[in-house]
C-alpha cells in the first residue's frame, strides 16, 4: 500500500464536497478549528456550491477531488461532509494522479465510496474520520482530537484502538484475525456491489457503521454482501456505530442486535460491536489499508502497522 506523508503543523489541508453542501455558517467554524490546530486551509469551489442536494455538479465536485491531490500546496485532504454524491464521481477520478500524488484523506460515511476507490485502485491509505461541517465545525472535543491527530500526524503504529472512556467494546464471536481494515458506511459498501469498486474482502477485516436504517433495511444489506460471499472471504469484522438503527415503524421488528445474529454470527468470524467509529460522538480515526490484529474475545484492536510515512 501507498503511504501518505504525515501532516504536521503549518500544512495546507485542502478542503473538498464530494457528497451533499454544507449548512450555512459551519464552514465557517471548521475552518477556524482547523487552523487553531496549526494548518492552512485551502477551500475548493465545490464547499460553497449547491445542485439540489449536490454540493456543484458531478464534473465540478470530480475536478475539485483530482485537483486537490494535484496541488502540490496541499498536503492532507478533508471532506466536506457525506450524504450522498460520492458515488457519482468515481468514474470521473483520475486514478493516475492520486497514485502519483499520496496525501492524508480523510472522511466517513458517503465517502465510503472513495476510500474503496482509492484502497482498491490506486492502493493508497485513507482514514475513515471526522468532516469539515459535519465534525470540526462543532469542535472536535479531546478525545476525537486525540485520535485523529493520533492517526495523521504520527509515523508509527496507532497501536491499541480506544474507545472514549466507559463505553465498553463488545465481543459477538470470538476469536483472534489479523488483516488490513476495510469497509465503512453500509449502504455505500452494498452500493458497490456488481460495480468496478466492489469491495474486496479477501483475507480483510471487515468494517461496517450506519445510520438512521430500520433493522430490515440493514438486513437486507448485510444478506447482499452475505450472498456476494464478503462475510465468508472476510478474516474478522468490526460493527462500528449504529446510530439511529433501532425500528420506528414496526412494533414486530426483529432487533439490530437480532440480525447481527442471525445473518453475521453463523459465519463464525471474529467479530466485535460498539467500535465508535461512524456517525457518533465522538468518534475513532481509524485508518484503512494497513495491517490491524482483532482480538475480537478481548474487544480489542490493534494497529500494527503506520498508516502514514
Amino acid at each position: 500500500m501507498i503511504k501518505p506523508k504525515a501532516l504536521k503543523k503549518g500544512d495546507t489541508i485542502g478542503i473538498i464536497g464530494p457528497s451533499s453542501p454544507s449548512v450555512e455558517g459551519k464552514l465557517e467554524s471548521a475552518v477556524q478549528e482547523l487552523t487553531a490546530l496549526g494548518y492552512k486551509v485551502k477551500l475548493t469551489e465545490s464547499c460553497h456550491a449547491t445542485h439540489g442536494y449536490l454540493a456543484g455538479a458531478d464534473d465540478q465536485r470530480a475536478a475539485d477531488f483530482n485537483n486537490m491531490f494535484r496541488d502540490k500546496e496541499v498536503q492532507g485532504i478533508i471532506c466536506l461532509r457525506g450524504g450522498y454524491g460520492a458515488m457519482k464521481i468515481l468514474h470521473k477520478v483520475d486514478v493516475e494522479v492520486i497514485k502519483n500524488n499520496p496525501k492524508v484523506f480523510v472522511g466517513y460515511s458517503d465517502i465510503t465510496a472513495l476510500h474503496l476507490l482509492m484502497n482498491q485502485r490506486c492502493n493508497l491509505v485513507t482514514f475513515h474520520g471526522p468532516m469539515v461541517a459535519s465534525d470540526f465545525a462543532g469542535g472536535l472535543g479531546d478525545f476525537c482530537k486525540e485520535s485523529f491527530l493520533k492517526a495523521v500526524t504520527k509515523s508509527e503504529a496507532m497501536g491499541l484502538i480506544q474507545n472514549p472512556t466507559d463505553v465498553d467494546i463488545q465481543c459477538l464471536v470470538e476469536g483472534e484475525a489479523e488483516g488490513e481494515i476495510v469497509g465503512g458506511n453500509l449502504a455505500l459498501v452494498s452500493g458497490t456491489m456488481g460495480t468496478p469498486d466492489e469491495i474486496d474482502t479477501k483475507d480483510k477485516i471487515l468494517f461496517l457503521e450506519e445510520i438512521g436504517e430500520e433493522p430490515y433495511r440493514v438486513d437486507r444489506m448485510l444478506t447482499q454482501l452475505a450472498l456476494a460471499g464478503k462475510f465468508d472471504d472476510a478474516v474478522g469484522i468490526i460493527l462500528g456505530d449504529w446510530n439511529n438503527c433501532e425500528s420506528k415503524k414496526h412494533a414486530n421488528s426483529l432487533t439490530l442486535m437480532d440480525v447481527f445474529k442471525e445473518i453475521i454470527v453463523p459465519f463464525k468470524k471474529p467479530t466485535i460491536y460498539n467500535l465508535k467509529a461512524g456517525h457518533c460522538t465522538p468518534k475513532v480515526t481509524l485508518p484503512f489499508g494497513v495491517r490491524a490484529n482483532l482480538n475480537a474475545t478481548e474487544g480489542k484492536v490493534y494497529i500494527k502497522e503506520a498508516a502514514t510515512i
